[in-house]
């Protein structure tokens, strides 16, 4: 089992920067891929892949984060971070971190951290 804590969200006025940051405790194999989903705060839709890491060093980002977002990890510390820049309003959303362990057919969400971009 693997528990993820997600920390770092609030009230953030547009332009503003924020840290989120994913603290994995549990059974933590490699291969792994750890990634920042989001979603739409009363809109219904899906979640939104945003970033993501993999343990062997490489990193993706959807098209609309490109730029602004920084996904890292520290892997003594077994967390996963967000540095989001220049943040929009459409950035507002519940934030999840996910992991997942390939070879194991395993996967694990946290419970969310909500991220408001407002003035």
């Amino acid at each position: 089992q693997v528990q993820l804590v997600e920390s770092g969200g609030g009230l953030v006025q547009p332009g503003g920067s924020l840290r989120l940051s994913c603290a994995a405790s549990g059974s933590i194999f490699s291969p792994n891929v750890e990634s920042w989903y989001r979603q739409a705060p009363g809109t219904g839709t899906s979640r939104e892949l945003v970033a993501t890491t993999t343990s062997g060093g490489t990193t993706n980002y959807a098209d609309s984060v490109k730029g602004r977002f920084t996904i890292s990890r520290d892997n003594a510390k077994n967390t996963v971070y967000l540095q989001m820049n220049s943040l929009k309003p459409e950035d507002t959303a519940v934030y999840y971190c996910n992991v997942r362990f390939p070879s194991r057919g395993l996967n694990y969400w946290g419970k969310g951290t909500l991220v408001t971009v407002s003035s």
